[in-house]
């Protein structure tokens, strides 16, 4: 995102630049370059510290490093009737030879002649003779800039077919010698004032002085220009962190005003209710609500009297009672005369709340309406006695052909799987509806500072009373004899199992991938008598639904599946998950999967096999061992594999960042939101940042 002011010579395009013609443009727009700034903040994929490379006689075996020497010898040879061919060079730097090897690019003969000199970047992959296999090369050319590309740290960029290493970092060289004085200041109060809050002593409100990082007092001129070319490797962070900082403060900028835009457009519509459906309703659930789900209603109804639209986020662990809160908000809509859409990600959850709520409120004479990419309308039997219903679907509800009249609440269940356009897309339903969106997957804190920035946010914390314990095991493939006895013993105690693979075909032998048509017939076997059910993404919603109504009335005894029953499966008379392949899901992923076992009064037991146990896999997976806390398996989820698929950055609508690290930055995502909030303390100019 670029909040330069138009005018600025950093908006002329990179063909302002001497050198670069017509035909790098198209070249630089598969790298996204278009402007000079753009190519200023291009980041680098490493740097090389060429001030000491490496000699070949210090190089070891699967260790990376960079060598500089003479081509004294070069080949290509074909093999095959010249359908496979291997291009070989031999480089002496004087402590040795080192030979590299690339298959079928014969182009490379005609690149490399002896005599040049080069450099090298790869791993050893063999030391008698020396050799790399595909290294990234760099020609020295005689009377090139050798203060650019010599004897200091340089930058090496992500590239594509037609430009050279040497010739982009030469062109970014020259762009930070005639802009480099022209990048203009971000956030310039604001960064200013804490600054000068940290000089002198004092914290920002629940900021720890230990986040006032050095690069708060790192211009950003400063920062682009020890991006690219620092005088030592740790500036590279310390330049990082000062642009991740831009990004993060650029986003709660953005999501502060999306929300006074909201607050000062939008008037809201009077859904708090009158409790003449809620009484009956939760007198017939049979249980009382926890403190923590009350409180949350109470949190809600506060936002439905308010005079500007409802924007919260309930988060709750697996099982943690989010639909019935969500029932209760509907209500309080319903009792108001308001129409409701709840929208979930997967035919599956579209019908299962669907089952739940007209079970729910049929007794109330509420109608309840399913609308799905399989069935575009198709409510219950019963006829609404409200003049109010209650719409459940899937990405069909955002659909032209969709329409409500007084649209009053929006449920959306577990925004991450939609993109923000599709939630903006169903609230345009109605005139500033209400919005409660769900989410069983725990959002570690850093994202969500970035996701849901905009939305206030609720926890259910605990579960409801009545729940057995799960107890959770990691195993090898050869413990699976043992496993599938265990699964044996309890099917034959009358409960039900999910058995759940990372690939619906295509089973991998070599890596030992496993698929759940592949295993199907070698289960039926293993556990027979008992009944085996198959589930997954290439069925027919038709399909799906026929198979978990044999499910859920016990029809079938075990349930062989990929993640589609990730959400929206809940049959509380199983109480066994065995997931092969662990080591390939995420652990958020993992826990949501075993949140379909342990919903009823049994024990319950997940067994994780990996594939291959190594030391990685077992220290990972062992953190589903140890606890049932989804946020805190979030946070560990986060800090091994990054946001990946639990941020969704596209689908969820979230910047693209190109500095900030949603995996290491909490303290600055942190410190963007804390400055972000008190601008007017740090900025005279009232907002000018």
């Amino acid at each position: 995102m670029t909040n330069i002011a138009a005018n600025s010579p950093l908006t002329r395009p990179v063909t302002t630049l001497r050198g670069v013609g017509p035909r790098h443009v198209e070249l630089f727009a598969k790298l996204g370059i278009t402007t000079i700034e753009d190519l200023l903040l291009y980041p680098p994929r490493r740097h090389e510290d060429r001030r000491t490379s490496s000699t070949t006689a210090q190089l070891k075996i699967d260790e990376a490093a960079t060598v500089l020497g003479k081509i004294v010898a070069q080949g290509l040879t074909f093999f095959a009737k010249r359908s496979k061919s291997v291009f070989e060079f031999i480089l002496d730097d004087g402590t040795g030879r080192l030979h590299c090897r690339w298959w079928n690019l014969p182009w490379l003969a005609e690149r490399f002649h002896v005599g040049d000199e080069v450099f090298v970047y790869g791993k050893l992959k063999s030391l008698k003779p020396r050799t790399m296999d595909h290294p990234e090369t760099e020609l020295v050319e005689a009377g090139d800039e050798a203060s650019i590309h010599l004897h200091r740290i340089v930058p090496v960029y992500p590239l594509t077919e037609g430009l050279s290493q040497r010739w982009l970092r030469g062109l970014v060289w020259r762009a930070l010698e005639q802009f480099g004085t022209q990048i203009p200041e971000r956030h310039v109060e604001l960064l200013a004032g804490a600054a000068l809050e940290s000089r002198a002593g004092a914290v920002l409100p629940s900021i720890p002085p230990s986040a006032l990082s050095p690069a708060l007092r790192l211009s950003r001129a400063a920062a682009i220009h020890s991006l690219h070319f620092p005088a030592e490797l740790a500036e590279v962070e310390l330049a990082r962190q000062r642009l991740g900082l831009d990004e993060f403060i650029d986003l709660q900028l953005a999501v502060r005003a999306r929300r006074q835009k909201l607050l000062a457009k939008a008037k809201s519509l009077p859904c708090k209710g009158n409790n003449h459906l809620i009484r009956p309703f939760l007198a017939q659930l049979g249980f009382s609500l926890t403190e923590s789900q009350t409180a949350v209603l109470r949190e809600i109804r506060a936002d439905l009297a308010r005079g500007t639209p409802m924007r919260r986020l309930l988060q709750g662990d697996v099982g943690a009672g989010k639909t019935v809160v969500a029932a209760c908000t509907t209500l309080m809509a319903l009792e108001s005369g308001y129409n409701v859409a709840l929208m979930a990600p997967t035919e599956i959850l579209a019908e299962q709340h669907f089952r739940n709520f007209v079970r729910w409120l049929n007794p109330l004479g509420v109608g309840v309406v399913l609308r799905t990419g399989s069935r575009k309308s198709s409510s219950n039997s019963q006829p609404a006695k409200t003049h109010a219903q209650l719409f459940i679907g899937t990405h069909a509800l955002v659909e032209d052909t969709f329409t409500v009249e007084r649209l009053g609440l929006v449920i959306i269940d577990e925004q991450h799987k939609f993109g923000v356009t599709q939630r903006e897309q169903l609230l345009r339903k109605g005139h500033y509806p209400h919005l409660l969106v769900m989410t069983a997957t725990p959002i570690p804190r850093t994202l969500g500072l970035t996701i849901y920035g905009d939305l206030d946010a609720s926890v259910i914390n605990g579960l409801p009373p009545g729940r057995g314990n799960i107890k959770t095991f990691v195993r090898g493939p050869d413990k699976l004899p043992k496993v599938w006895a265990f699964v044996r013993e309890r099917l034959a105690e009358g409960r039900q199992a999910y058995l759940v693979y990372p690939r619906v075909e295509d089973a991998d032998l070599k890596t030992g991938t496993k698929a759940v048509l592949a295993e199907f017939e070698k289960l039926t076997k293993e556990l027979a008598p008992h009944r085996l059910g198959l589930l997954h993404g290439r069925l027919s919603a038709q399909e799906k639904e026929a198979v978990m109504a044999d499910y859920r009335a016990n029809r079938v005894q075990a349930l062989l599946a990929t993640s589609v029953i990730e959400v929206g499966v809940d049959v509380a008379n199983a109480t066994v998950m065995v997931i092969e392949n662990a080591e390939q899901f995420g652990l958020a992923q993992l826990h949501q999967l075993r949140g379909r076992i342990g919903r009823g009064a049994h024990d319950s037991w997940c067994v994780l096999v990996a594939a291959k146990l190594t030391d990685t896999t077992r220290e990972r997976l062992k953190v589903l061992a140890e606890t049932t806390d989804g946020f805190a398996i979030a946070e560990a989820d986060l800090r091994l594999r990054g946001p990946g698929e639990l941020l969704g950055q596209v689908q969820s609508g979230a910047a693209q960042f190109k500095f900030a690290d949603l995996a290491r930055d909490l303290e600055l995502a942190k410190l963007a939101r804390e400055l972000a909030s008190v601008r007017d303390k740090f900025s005279p100019a009232r907002g000018k940042v």
